[in-house]
């Protein structure tokens, strides 16, 4: 039996019996490299045409809509969460509140239950500690950069699809709406009754029509832009020629982004709470959001209706400026590490709100960095064992901590190292709602239910392939354990994956890695060692060809 039938999903050897009846040049024998070339791409689009899952024999994952995500059916455990969710609604009287807590740029290897933590200077018992009662993810991914991500797990769907391709920056001048047709996770959560919130860093556009309170959310308490795009304002030590020049800065505050503390509501009403004129002000920032989520908490824990909060850290992007009345509190003592202890402290405090209320048996959990670390403004930046940092599609730029948290629900002391995409949040968290007839039916849909996957004690992801896009290019993928790279970014100086790197295309053949054998993605496997080259490659062109019936936007951010 291979493996997953007994949950219904397809073998691997039925569909690769099957298409050796479709390939006319299996047994052609070719020794020319031109020619092997050739078989190559026709063997590509063949397996491509033949309509088989994803396009490849490699595939479990089984096409339900042509707008969907195709996933790895997997009956008796759907079945069995299916009762086991119905049970605590009714044991509840009331769907589960959800509390997302998205740290920024924060690399896989920072936290101690990913290898980090005292080990390198800055403790997070808190965040080991939600590993430890929770599922720990290993295999857990984001976009490459930070407004690609928020945008994705807010929608469902690949950047590339919306136009959000990449962070806006000052002087960006939108052609179009981005979210005009899309349908939010707050929208589809207010629908089912849901009082929705997001704290923190926002960094998904600033005018009317792209606030969070434009987008679905009853209330938004935070910061449009990220942390260094504010800072820079008042840092006369990085940016002394922006700082010290008045005639300069006072340009550049024209197309510069908001350095306020926003408190916007629903409908429109916006008010700039504080600004930041100091780096101390901007360094207590994250302590002032974390109150206000630690009230809201308190105070919608005690109402009739269940609630969405996404919390977003303005730490640990760069610059980093640690706290004043917690300067030193990590062994370091660097400021990167110390705000990592004062995440962590945060993140405690919670889990013990969320304690202190009783709600801990009814709120989903889910911790997870919007991206690996941004190595360009080292030491000032994360850390992570693997090749590449944020802005890259190697695993060090989108693989990230994951760890998913709900007592009573999640078997504690789980992990995994299935794959699973943070855009997978957008439908599990509607299938907890109960609203995922709402899931748009005229748009693909990226994301995929896992409530199965994160809810059984022994749950198997749903999810086969994670694409990878660098702005609206198409650069690698992974599936099961192996990754393939059509483009890749490469630093022309160590660590400069950001200020000084080029996109360049691979030569004649894919970049294949074996992640369990070479997880740092250092030599290629391409076809010398491994028999799946083509097979891969026609997963890719599947993918692609969801393109042609469902165009991607392009909102002025391709460049």
């Amino acid at each position: 039996m291979n493996p997953g039938e007994e949950h219904g999903a397809p073998s691997l050897g039925h569909p690769a019996s099957s298409l050796r009846n479709h390939l006319t040049v299996s047994n052609i024998a070719m020794s020319a490299a031109m020619n092997r070339l050739w078989l190559l791409l026709t063997t590509v689009l063949v397996l491509s045409a033949t309509g088989l899952g994803q396009g490849s024999p490699l595939s479990r994952a089984v096409t339900t809509a042509d707008n969907r995500q195709p996933a790895i059916p997997w009956p008796k455990q759907e079945k069995a969460v299916r009762e086991k969710l119905a049970a605590k609604v009714k044991e509840t009287g009331k769907k589960p509140n959800i509390l997302w807590i998205i740290v920024d740029d924060m690399g896989y290897g920072d936290p101690g239950c990913y290898g980090g933590g005292a080990a390198i200077g800055a403790a997070t018992p808190n965040i080991d500690r939600l590993a430890k009662e929770g599922l720990k993810l290993t295999s857990c991914y984001s976009q490459h950069t930070c407004t690609p991500t928020r945008s994705a797990i807010l929608t469902g769907r690949l950047p590339v699809r919306t136009g959000l391709i990449r962070p806006i920056l000052a002087g960006d001048k939108l052609t179009s709406n981005p979210w005009t047709g899309e349908v939010s996770m707050p929208t589809l959560l207010g629908d089912a009754g849901y009082t929705t919130l997001l704290t923190g860093k926002w960094h998904v556009g600033e005018v009317v029509g792209m606030r969070p309170h434009d987008i679905g959310f009853d209330e938004f308490y935070g910061y449009y832009p990220a942390e260094k795009e504010i800072s820079q304002y008042v840092d006369k030590r990085r940016y002394p020629d922006l700082v010290l020049n008045p005639k300069r800065l006072a340009a550049f505050m024209k197309v510069a982004p908001s350095h306020h503390l926003i408190h916007g509501f629903k409908g429109g009403k916006t008010i700039e709470v504080s600004s930041v004129n100091s780096l101390e002000d901007m360094a207590r920032a994250d302590q002032v959001l974390a109150d206000f989520t630690k009230q809201k908490i308190r105070e919608l824990g005690k109402g009739d209706k269940p609630f969405f909060i996404e919390h977003c850290f303005m730490k640990v992007h760069c610059d980093n400026f640690a706290n004043p009345d917690l300067e030193g509190i990590s062994a370091s003592k660097y400021p990167f590490k110390d705000n990592v202890r004062e995440v962590d402290l945060h993140v405690g405090a919670f889990m013990k709100v969320l304690e202190e209320e009783g709600l801990l048996d009814n709120t989903f959990v889910f911790f997870a960095s919007d991206n690996g670390p941004q190595m360009d403004a080292w030491p000032d930046a994360g850390y992570t064992p693997f090749r590449g940092a944020k802005g890259t599609t190697f695993e060090g730029g989108v693989r990230v901590p994951g760890i998913a948290y709900w007592k009573g629900v999640v078997k504690p002391g789980r992990e995994s190292d299935d794959v699973f995409d943070l855009l997978d949040l957008y439908s599990t968290c509607a299938e907890l709602a109960g609203v995922t007839d709402k899931i748009p039916q005229n748009l693909y849909v990226d994301s995929i239910d896992q409530t199965s996957f994160l809810f059984d004690d022994e749950g198997k992801s749903k999810r086969e392939v994670v694409y990878m896009w660098w702005g609206a290019q198409f650069t690698a993928l992974r599936i099961r354990e192996y990754k393939m790279h059509f483009k890749v970014v490469i630093p022309s100086f160590p660590r400069l994956y950001i200020d000084m790197a080029t996109v360049q295309t691979v030569g004649l053949a894919p970049w294949l890695f074996n992640l369990y054998i070479d997880p740092k993605e250092q030599e290629t496997l391409g076809h010398r060692r491994n028999a799946w080259l083509a097979s891969i490659g026609a997963v890719a062109k599947a993918h692609e060809a969801t393109f042609k019936k469902y165009p991607p936007k392009n909102v002025g951010l391709n460049d």
